[in-house]
C-alpha cells in the first residue's frame, strides 16, 4: 500500500490554490506563511515533484500542481461524504457591467455550473465609467480597450453597432438614410460614443451635445424603448430588445465597434483552476 501524504500538508496545499497564495491559506488555517511553504515543500518532497513554482512576485501552481489538486479535491469531497457532510464549496468572486450581468451572463450561468458544480459564483455589479469594481474579484469583466495593467484580459467577442428605435418612433420620422438622423433624439452614454457609427455612415459630425444621457447601456435601451428617441448599442447586448421587436434598426449601416468586453481574471488568483475554468467557460460561450 503506498504511503499516503500527511493531511495536514494536503489541506495546506488546497487552500493555498483555493485561495490563491500562502499567506492567504495560513490566515484560514491559523499559521504562519513559512508554516504553510514548509507543508507543501513536504508535500513536494513526498510526491517527488513541484507543485508550485517560487518567483518574485508569488507563487503558481505547475502543470503537475493543477492535476493533483483536483485529486485532493475529490478525495477531499469523499471524505466529507463519507463522514455525513457536504463536498466543499468553493466560492468565485466575479465583478461584473449591469448590463452585461443581466442580459448575457445570468441566463448561460446554469451551463456553468453544471459543469463545476462545486464552485459557487458571488457575483458583484461593477460601475464602468467610474472604474468601480469588487475589491476582492478573483474575476472582472470589463468593458473597454483592453489592457489592464499586470492582469491578463482575454477580449470575449467583437460586435458592430448600430441606432435602434421603437418601429412607431423609425416610422413616424421616415428616414431614409443616415444623415436623416439628423431628425431624431439622440440617447447619450460615454459607454457607446456616437463619432465611430458616424464616421462609419461618412457623416463628418462631432459627438451629440444634447440628448438624454445614462451611464448604463441598459438604461439607454430601455429609454429608447419607451419612445425616447434612438440609441446606439452593439448587437449582441440588444438582442433582448430586438428579439422581441420593442426596438428595430434605423439604417443598414454597422459599425465594427473599438471597445468590448474583456474577461480579467486577478494576477494573484489566475493559478486558481477554477479561476481559469471559469475565464476558459466565458470564452467558449461566447466566442
Amino acid at each position: 500500500m503506498k504511503r499516503i501524504p500527511p493531511i495536514h500538508a494536503l489541506v495546506a496545499f488546497e487552500a493555498a490554490v483555493r485561495l490563491g497564495g500562502f499567506a492567504q491559506a495560513a490566515a484560514e488555517l491559523c499559521v504562519t506563511p513559512s508554516a504553510v511553504s514548509h507543508r507543501i515543500r513536504q508535500l513536494e518532497e513526498h510526491l517527488g515533484t513541484k507543485l508550485f513554482e517560487r518567483t518574485p512576485s508569488g507563487v503558481r501552481l505547475t502543470t503537475a500542481g493543477h492535476m493533483y489538486v483536483e485529486s485532493v479535491r475529490e478525495a477531499f469531497g469523499k471524505l466529507a461524504w463519507a463522514s455525513g457532510g457536504a463536498a466543499p464549496v468553493i466560492k468565485l468572486r466575479v465583478s461584473v457591467p449591469p448590463t452585461f450581468a443581466r442580459q448575457m451572463l445570468i441566463p448561460r450561468l446554469p451551463d456553468f455550473y453544471r459543469q463545476w458544480p462545486e464552485v459557487e459564483l458571488e457575483i458583484h455589479l461593477s460601475i464602468p465609467l467610474q472604474d468601480v469594481t469588487a475589491e476582492t474579484a478573483d474575476v472582472e469583466i470589463r468593458w473597454g480597450y483592453g489592457g489592464y495593467g499586470d492582469s491578463r484580459a482575454v477580449k470575449l467577442f467583437d460586435d458592430q453597432a448600430t441606432p435602434l428605435a421603437t418601429p412607431d418612433y423609425k416610422a413616424g420620422l421616415a428616414m431614409k438614410e443616415p444623415r436623416d438622423i439628423r431628425q431624431a433624439t439622440l440617447l447619450r452614454t460615454p459607454l457607446m460614443p456616437w463619432r465611430p457609427w458616424f464616421e462609419a455612415a461618412g457623416l463628418d459630425w462631432p459627438e451629440p451635445e444634447r440628448g438624454p444621457l445614462y451611464n448604463d447601456v441598459g438604461m439607454l435601451l430601455e429609454g429608447a424603448a419607451g419612445g425616447q428617441g434612438v440609441a446606439l448599442a452593439i448587437s449582441r447586448v440588444a438582442t433582448a430588445w430586438t428579439d422581441t421587436g420593442r426596438l428595430v434598426p434605423l439604417f443598414d449601416v454597422q459599425a465594427p465597434w473599438p471597445l468590448a468586453y474583456y474577461v480579467v481574471p486577478s494576477a494573484r488568483q489566475a493559478g486558481r483552476p477554477e479561476v481559469a475554468a471559469f475565464v476558459d467557460w466565458l470564452v467558449e460561450t461566447f466566442a
